[in-house]
């Protein structure tokens, strides 16, 4: 089973993305803050991050640079949500390092798709050099 890191500081989106993710057959570990879930992505294996973009404190975009510069998730995949959706807004997110981009409200259909999509292209259990 797949195992998702979602990084959401907001409860009931935790909450409705955790459980369309739990019922599409993945296994989803939810936290609520970027610090977080860094730690826990360089602890743990996980084959994909869930990440919203504006957190308290470290902002997504910035833990997803983080995720980029340490060698245990370099290549984990991220895909960013967000609020915004404004032009502009998918460059600067995908520039941050970020695998794709869904902007709140989530059309969950789509969501799952890119998903699995990213999921599929990842070979991140092959590639991490996990132990």
């Amino acid at each position: 089973m797949k195992r998702i890191l979602l990084v959401e500081d907001n409860a009931a989106n935790r909450k409705l993305i955790g459980d369309h993710l739990r019922r599409a057959g993945y296994e989803v570990r939810e936290v609520e803050s970027a610090d977080l879930g860094i730690a826990l992505a360089i602890s743990e294996r996980f084959d994909l991050v869930v990440m919203d973009v504006q957190l308290p404190g470290t902002d997504g975009l910035t833990a997803t640079r983080l995720l980029r510069a340490s060698p245990v998730t370099r290549t984990l995949p991220v895909l960013a949500v967000t609020a915004h959706a404004m032009r502009g807004d998918e460059e600067r997110i995908l520039a941050a390092g970020c695998n794709g981009y869904a902007a709140k409200p989530i059309a969950y259909k789509e969501f799952l798709a890119l998903v699995s999509q990213l999921l599929g292209a990842s070979g991140v259990n092959e590639t991490r050099g996990d132990s």
